[in-house]
């Protein structure tokens, strides 16, 4: 690896620009193991409009011990967030050695608030990591001669940054964590899931409706801290594998009634397990359990599939498919949005993945 030596990159500079969507877990991560690895596998569909664009401009460093990393979010310089990405630059340098040749520029906005429960980290992270390894490719001149390789390499350094980023840097369905039945599979990097999937799940919709802007009182970072020593971590753990088991089969067979009754389950649990940690915490509030009751009583009435789920956050992501898009958006304008701050409602889709927004 000697193109990795500070005389190599003297005259070296550019930007790379990359959007990347977040992700919402259908079957929960929570809890890890070893470093940044998962003590359960995960399973998500990745969104298409909530993303986060990040700009990343380097210039040679004049002190490789040293190197700067300067970042602002939504416009603004954002010195904690300028901190926790030097920091995470140098939890990577094994991974990416040239880090400490450069200096950072980042810029850096989300279509979406930020730390209220919608995966903002796995966005944020998996944009900057796809930026990292555009960079390597541009600077070393080592050609990518696989596609995939450069994705794993990019899920792989986003998932040391936060767990659910490894999965936002595909398009679809996504999962992380090994599993059995799926030997491609890696604790290490998320993988796509291409096969066996019934039309239903094509264009599968999530209308997110916000509870709450205001960040998180207990972060994930913390809460997966609480799972070392909670009392029904195991259990926990053996429900996620069976439960990912069994929705591998339901996308399959498009059994809708399975997939609302798993991953509801999955939403239930993740906060459960939140209410009887120790100290024990509540991220739901009032009006995520109004608006989970209203769209329970509507389903049952309408015989409409629709679902919810939730993130670690007290947001309401209400799942459908594409073909009750009318009935449901009715029913949200109409019923649930008084229950949102300033009744906001994110209407978004499964999406196809990160894109490249430019290379200089």
């Amino acid at each position: 690896m000697n193109y990795f030596k500070k005389r190599k990159f003297e005259n070296k500079s550019g930007e790379v620009s990359w959007q990347s969507p977040s992700n919402i877990a259908l079957i929960k991560y929570w809890g890890k193991k070893g470093f940044q690895l998962p003590a359960n596998p995960s399973l998500s569909f990745t969104l298409s409009t909530s993303v986060t664009r990040t700009s990343m401009a380097y210039t040679p460093t004049a002190d490789p011990e040293h190197f700067k990393v300067e970042l602002m979010l939504n416009g603004k310089i954002n010195l904690e967030f300028s901190e926790k990405v030097k920091a995470y630059f140098n939890i990577l340098q094994e991974q990416v050695p040239f880090l400490k040749f450069f200096d950072f520029e980042i810029y850096t906005v989300n279509t979406f608030p930020h730390s209220a429960g919608i995966a903002s980290s796995a966005s944020a992270m998996s944009a900057l990591a796809l930026c990292l390894c555009d960079m390597e490719q541009m600077i070393s001149n080592v050609p990518n001669t696989e596609k995939m390789n450069f994705f794993e390499k990019a899920s792989h350094c986003a998932r040391i940054g936060s767990g659910s980023a490894a999965r936002s840097v595909y398009g679809g369905l996504v999962s992380w964590g090994k599993i059995k039945s799926l030997p491609q599979t890696s604790d290490r990097y998320a993988t796509p899931i291409k096969k066996n999937i019934h039309p239903i799940f094509e264009n599968y919709q999530d209308s997110i409706l916000i509870v709450n802007r205001e960040e998180k009182k207990v972060s994930s970072r913390q809460g997966h801290q609480l799972m070392i020593k909670h009392p029904f971590a195991q259990a926990r753990y053996t429900q996620a594998v069976n439960n990912l088991e069994t929705l591998l089969q339901v996308f399959a067979t498009g059994d809708l009634e399975q997939f609302i009754n798993i991953t509801e389950q999955e939403a239930f649990t993740l906060h459960g397990m939140m209410m009887s940690s120790m100290p024990g915490y509540l991220l739901m509030q009032p009006n995520t359990l109004n608006i989970i009751n209203a769209l329970h009583s509507y389903r049952a009435q309408s015989g409409v599939p629709v679902s919810f789920t939730l993130d670690a956050g007290p947001n309401v992501h209400v799942l459908y498919p594409q073909q009750y898009v009318a009935p449901v958006q009715d029913f949200i304008n109409n019923e649930l949005k008084q229950w949102c701050v300033e009744e906001t409602v994110i209407n978004d889709k499964m999406g196809n993945g990160p894109e490249r927004i430019s290379r200089i």
